[in-house]
């Protein structure tokens, strides 16, 4: 952690969280890896009960009132006990809470968001669908309106807290004949009559977090559910996507620094050929090369939420909230391979838990957008940036600062 970049309170902030870490039982943690626990409320209920959810909210929600530096801290820290408990701490406490808090109405921030933060319901995120993912407005799930209220049906898959969850954040077509973007709408939805979770998936990692397939089957959703405006649901994704992408990024921190620091430890101990293998080149720098990745990505991470929390516009805001989440997954990835690279093949067992940080990981650049979509939205906002930024001149033109500027028959461009 960049202890210089917190300030007393976000540091007390911080001890809390790690106390909140420490009190969680190692069988939870096993259990969760077997799929013996499928989610795990008594870890959302502790986590509530010491108001460590939602700490950038408004105090009357629940919330502490501070800002995504926090966070991102506390998503961190959070991290650390494994990459699914930081997934399910996230999902309801950051994107579901985010998508209410700043599209819901009071009564809605009363009866969902107050408790959740307390830890006394769940909530899940509904939006990929077995026909898409990437694809969010290839939705097919539809709510129709019967007057008095909305018949929610269709399917969504992946979804974490499927089992678990008291109620969902689910996004579907309103306006069968409205173009994609303007035809979806969100509602939140009780766990109820239609609401059937039929199957959980045998995930490779990041297993305990009741990730299964939901079906809504003619589920009656009162008009007062409805989240934000009627067929405006692109507002609502498109706020979620700072809490999806930037608080994935630090949670993926906090859950590869584990393995960085057992490979330290062993590297430390181990000897061959007569020596520590620390002292050998081919293991140190691939340790260095991990603390190196793992400082990089923090670093990006902080930038971003500063950033987010100083009020960047949309294009840049979405850009670095983008490359963020690409660049911290894939480093922590790297780094995580780093660490079983140097143990050898005791990495490669649950001796250690390097094994199973290593799997959980491989989730980072898949969930909350693919990095191949980031890679697409880095790319398009980098060159609005740029448009804009010719537009507002002042800038030093450099590219007339070569020797051969001037060939303009030379700069061909069609």
């Amino acid at each position: 952690m960049f202890d210089f970049l917190l300030n007393k309170e976000q540091l007390a902030l911080r001890d809390e969280v790690r106390e909140l870490v420490n009190w969680v039982p190692r069988q939870m943690i096993l259990d969760m890896d077997q799929d013996k626990i499928q989610f795990p409320k008594e870890f959302l209920q502790e986590a509530g009960r010491r108001g460590l959810m939602g700490c950038r909210y408004p105090r009357q929600w629940g919330g502490r009132g501070l800002d995504w530096v926090s966070t991102c801290m506390v998503m961190e820290e959070v991290g650390v006990l494994g990459y699914i408990f930081a997934c399910v701490f996230g999902v309801g406490a950051e994107l579901v809470c985010d998508a209410i808090i700043l599209h819901g109405t009071d009564a809605q921030k009363e009866r969902y968001v107050k408790p959740l933060l307390r830890g006394e319901i769940f909530a899940a995120e509904c939006l990929t669908e077995p026909r898409g993912g990437s694809d969010f407005f290839g939705t097919t799930t539809q709510a129709v309106d019967m007057g008095g209220h909305y018949l929610l049906t269709g399917q969504k898959r992946f979804i974490v807290g499927a089992e678990g969850a008291d109620f969902f954040l689910v996004y579907a077509r309103t306006d069968p004949a409205a173009p994609p973007h303007k035809g979806l709408s969100c509602f939140i939805v009780d766990r109820g009559p239609g609401v059937t979770t039929k199957y959980l998936y045998g995930l490779m990692g990041c297993r305990g977090g009741g990730a299964g397939r939901i079906v809504f089957q003619d589920v009656r959703v009162p008009k007062q559910n409805l989240l934000g405006k009627l067929n405006g649901a692109v507002e609502v994704f498109n706020t979620m996507m700072i809490p999806e992408r930037l608080g994935t990024a630090a949670m993926t921190i906090g859950a590869a620094r584990p393995a960085l620091e057992v490979a330290t430890g062993y590297t430390s101990r181990r000897k061959a050929f007569g020596q520590v293998i620390s002292q050998f080149q081919g293991v140190s720098f691939q340790v260095g090369q991990a603390a190196l990745l793992l400082d990089q990505a923090r670093a990006s991470v902080y930038v971003t939420a500063r950033g987010v929390d100083a009020g960047l516009g949309p294009t840049q805001t979405r850009r670095l909230v983008s490359q963020t989440k690409k660049f911290v997954t894939e480093s922590c990835q790297q780094a995580a391979h780093h660490a079983m690279q140097v143990m050898g093949g005791i990495g490669y067992t649950n001796v250690y838990p390097v094994e199973r940080i290593v799997r959980d990981l491989r989730l980072a650049s898949i969930w909350t957008g693919t990095n191949e979509v980031m890679s697409m939205i880095v790319a398009s906002e980098w060159y609005r940036e740029y448009a804009a930024g010719r537009a507002a001149g002042g800038q030093r033109d450099c590219e007339a600062d070569a020797v051969g500027a001037d060939e303009v028959e030379e700069k061909v461009y069609e």
